[in-house]
């Protein structure tokens, strides 16, 4: 869906909606539902793996839009992907949902808990939306993104630094007294975004035992472009390729790091083994950060 299209709604331009928040275009589903992503995104995942669903033994779905928490989408996500015994659950931290889960899928390998781990970010932000709310339908879009973690003669996944704060828990939530719609307030969002996260991105490139500049690649959670910006500017990463895959692809949430992840590696902008740094943040206030090999994690996208 063009910005120009949403926009009208509002009499604005489209124009108005990409300069302040650098959004061309978002995808919308018609008919198609969180679950129905999650299994199309894992199915190529798992082919660009070389890897059949029967030897997954853990599906960890990371979203914030399903509309119950009951039943577990993984399990039902599992089943249609024919890794019907795996163990299987959901995780919600809202966009820092995919970070959150690799880490405890590298976790559970490493300890011997699984050994080939299918994490799947999906969401269908579009029915949580309010299309009269100007804040928030110019912003959210749905997708699916997927990959496998399994174990690996050199380390792919960096140590995580995660986090949350608390006490700016309702700058962006879910109101179901009022009608289950999401509501933001923008400006909170963005002074935290743009302020908290680039520390912890740093401290994770040193856990990492690298420094920015030894960076190929810098994968934001995909919130507006003018927050991915001026994260990538603080930290101050001269050789990095910034994802900006919200320009055409909107706010997946949960999905939108395996989504720009997949836009790199199909394009070519980052070689083999480049290291990427991963930032997640988002409602709640979470928020988490990891440095990867590329070639360790081969995402797909759906949107």
């Amino acid at each position: 869906m063009g910005s120009a299209e949403i926009a009208a709604r509002f009499g604005r331009t489209g124009e108005w909606i990409r300069e302040r928040t650098g959004i061309v275009s978002r995808r919308v589903v018609k008919g198609e539902g969180l679950e129905t992503m999650a299994v199309t995104a894992g199915t190529r995942a798992l082919t660009q793996a070389g890897m059949h669903a029967s030897e997954v033994d853990l599906v960890i779905v990371a979203t914030c839009s399903a509309q119950s928490p009951v039943p577990v989408r993984a399990a039902t996500v599992a089943k249609a992907l024919g890794s019907a015994t795996a163990a299987a659950f959901d995780l919600n931290a809202a966009c820092s949902g995919f970070c959150y889960a690799l880490a405890v899928a590298a976790d559970a390998v490493r300890a011997g808990s699984a050994s080939r781990v299918l994490v799947i970010g999906t969401e269908v932000m579009s029915t949580w939306v309010d299309p009269a709310d100007l804040g928030t339908s110019i912003i959210f879009a749905d997708g699916a993104g997927a990959a496998v973690v399994a174990a690996a003669d050199e380390p792919g996944i960096g140590p995580i630094v995660w986090g949350s704060d608390g006490a700016e828990a309702n700058a962006e939530l879910i109101e179901i007294p009022r009608g289950g719609r999401m509501r933001m307030q923008g400006q909170a969002v963005f002074r935290w975004a743009t302020t908290e996260i680039h520390p912890v991105a740093r401290l994770a490139c040193e856990r990492a035992g690298i420094t920015p500049a030894d960076l190929a690649a810098i994968v934001p959670h995909q919130a507006n472009l003018r927050i991915i910006e001026a994260i990538a500017r603080k930290l101050d990463a001269p050789n990095a390729v910034i994802a900006r895959d919200v320009v055409e692809a909107g706010n997946t949430s949960a999905a939108s790091i395996p989504m720009a992840m997949e836009r790199l590696v199909a394009e070519g902008q980052v070689d083999p083994g480049g290291l990427a740094l991963l930032v997640g943040f988002g409602a709640g206030l979470t928020y988490a950060a990891q440095v990867v090999r590329m070639p360790a994690l081969v995402p797909a996208r759906v949107s």
